[in-house]
């Protein structure tokens, strides 16, 4: 059992009503509603509202800092229902709060407009331009296009094989990119233009 948290904040549905939860992200949103706070909690997964009566729970916590949050899960009122959501149909109420990991004071964009900031900016920060919503679904994107070709070429019977980064150098027409040897003084690898060197020895191998 992760020590975290019990489910992720995009998996959570009416069955789960009245079971103890607990849910682990980075914070999004949070709104002040004079004595009850409502927080919608991130991961990886999707997002979930969580509900705290306790300020004191929440003194000093900001947007994208890292919580985990124990509660019960309940249904949300009818005027409250988030049809946006796959969860917005349902809330937990926290009654334990833990913080993992605080937030840098000023966040030097708004996560979800990361990419249409300076690009140097987004570098400097990647770690939260990463988290945009855009960015997050190109990534998730590209592993499952990569996943589909893979099983599909497995499937053709071909053989997935890893040729290395690092070789000696050889004379091509291009400009090698050279990487220095911690240890042999002086010395230097390259990185290779193309496996070509290597597919041949594949083939000669007869693999």
């Amino acid at each position: 059992m992760n020590a975290y948290r019990t489910h992720n904040c995009g998996e959570l549905r009416q069955s789960h009503i009245d079971q103890r939860i607990m849910l682990a992200g980075w914070i999004d949103t949070i709104r002040d509603h004079g004595g009850v706070i409502f927080i919608d909690l991130r991961d990886h997964y999707g997002t979930t509202q969580i509900v705290i009566n306790d300020e004191a729970l929440v003194k000093g916590l900001g947007r994208e800092c890292v919580i985990s949050a124990d509660g019960t899960l309940r249904e949300r009122a009818q005027d409250t229902v988030n049809p946006k959501l796959p969860t917005g149909t349902v809330e937990l109420k926290v009654e334990k709060l833990k913080v993992l990991s605080y937030s840098i004071p000023q966040l030097p964009f708004d996560i979800g407009e990361s990419t249409q900031t300076r690009e140097d900016v987004r570098l400097k920060y990647r770690f939260l331009d990463l988290r945009n919503p855009v960015v997050h679904k190109n990534i998730v994107t590209r592993s499952e296009v990569a996943r589909f070709l893979r099983k599909q070429m497995e499937e053709l019977g071909f053989l997935e094989i890893q040729t290395p980064i690092l070789t000696s150098s050889s004379p091509e027409g291009a400009r090698d990119y050279l990487v220095p040897s911690r240890k042999h003084r002086g010395m230097f690898y390259a990185l290779p233009q193309a496996p070509q060197q290597y597919k041949q020895l594949l083939m000669v191998s007869r693999i």
